[in-house]
């Protein structure tokens, strides 16, 4: 364990003290900020956030979105900023597997990279990791329907369905097993059913994250369980993020579920449909992951790598890409209901009153 510790060490030294000599010979710093697609309100979020707090910092940024989730455009795109003289690269990866390749580029040039948010795999290349306490995320969602379901004390049973996200995003894992690790004793003493049988993380998956994918799998689960408000009860919905619960509300409201006999439904992120939701009492909770905050974090790790020095991080053991543990920094997620709609979303300028009537 000591021998690892101190490898990832020396590498994170040298990773450093490499970018601030190129820092230095260049004069003008550009960062290379590629995030996954536009089609999403959270990555949107991330990417100007992102380049507002790096153009603060002084620094030049090449911002790129990979068209709608496509991989080749991604990869293109860094290829560009690596030749284009980027000094750092910040990466969202669309498919957390399929940079293996071209990072080899970045590493032949010394270009530190930072993983954002999804944990990029089986490539060297990658240096730091920030993102949110994704476990914790599932968790928070998982811990939410035990309260409102009271399911240490009631006698149940419930009837639960689950709603994960991409197959080929690492962060699903994380996700699906922070809400299982409340969840699965509950299923399996019977308290809490299944009755789609849907119940591992491969079935409750949803492609790229979907709204429409999310929502087609669950008026196929309607259809086959017989869910309805005059039907078979259902009490709660596990989504593991704010698309896929859109997808999931659309089908309930479809199915003639209202605000009055609305299944418990979960989210994350707070994306403005959601919380519109929210309001209207179509879904319960979204975990807020506020991506100031993140930004934040990598316009810190950025400067500490010009300083020659290495970026803080609080996590050393949890993130394995495949070729060894990444140093991460994980920032802390909040559930957010609609009673802290005001203190969390409005008050703190994350949105206007406007944003989500």
């Amino acid at each position: 364990m000591k021998k690892t510790v101190l490898v990832m060490a020396v590498f994170c030294m040298s990773a450093a003290m490499i970018f601030a000599r190129g820092v230095q010979d260049s004069g003008k710093i550009k960062i290379g900020v590629s995030m996954p697609t536009q089609s999403l309100q959270r990555w949107n979020q991330d990417g100007a956030n992102m380049k507002k707090q790096l153009e603060a910092a002084g620094y030049t940024v090449d911002l790129q979105y990979g068209g709608d989730n496509d991989i080749p455009t991604q990869v293109a795109q860094i290829e560009n900023m690596i030749t284009g003289g980027a000094k750092v690269l910040v990466i969202a990866a669309i498919d957390g597997s399929s940079l293996t390749e071209v990072l080899k580029e970045a590493k032949a040039k010394n270009i530190p990279v930072i993983a954002y948010d999804r944990l990029i795999m089986n490539s060297d290349a990658v240096n730091y990791y920030a993102s949110f306490d994704n476990f914790k995320v599932g968790a928070l969602q998982g811990a939410y329907i035990e309260s409102k379901l009271n399911l240490k004390s009631a006698a149940g049973p419930f009837n639960i369905e689950l709603v994960t996200g991409a197959p080929d995003d690492n962060n699903v894992n994380f996700f699906f097993g922070g809400a299982m690790s409340i969840l699965k004793p509950y299923i399996d003493s019977g308290k809490l059913v299944v009755l789609s049988k849907q119940t591992t993380q491969t079935q409750a998956s949803t492609p790229n994250w979907s709204t429409e994918e999310a929502q087609k799998r669950f008026e196929n689960i309607i259809t086959s369980v017989k869910y309805g408000p005059n039907g078979t009860k259902l009490d709660a919905v596990l989504c593991s993020n704010d698309s896929t619960a859109n997808g999931v509300t659309n089908a309930l409201v479809n199915a003639g579920y209202t605000k009055d006999n609305f299944p418990i439904l979960t989210g994350q992120d707070c994306d403005k449909p959601s919380v519109k939701n929210m309001n209207a009492g179509l879904q319960a909770m979204s975990v807020f992951k506020d991506t100031r905050t993140l930004a934040a974090k990598v316009v810190e790790m950025v400067n500490a790598l010009a300083k020659g020095t290495q970026p803080t991080v609080n996590d050393t053991k949890t993130y394995n890409n495949g070729t060894g543990i990444i140093p991460s920094f994980l920032c802390d997620p909040i559930v957010v209901e609609p009673k802290d709609i005001q203190a969390a979303l409005i008050d703190s300028g994350y949105y206007t009153l406007s944003d989500i009537q």
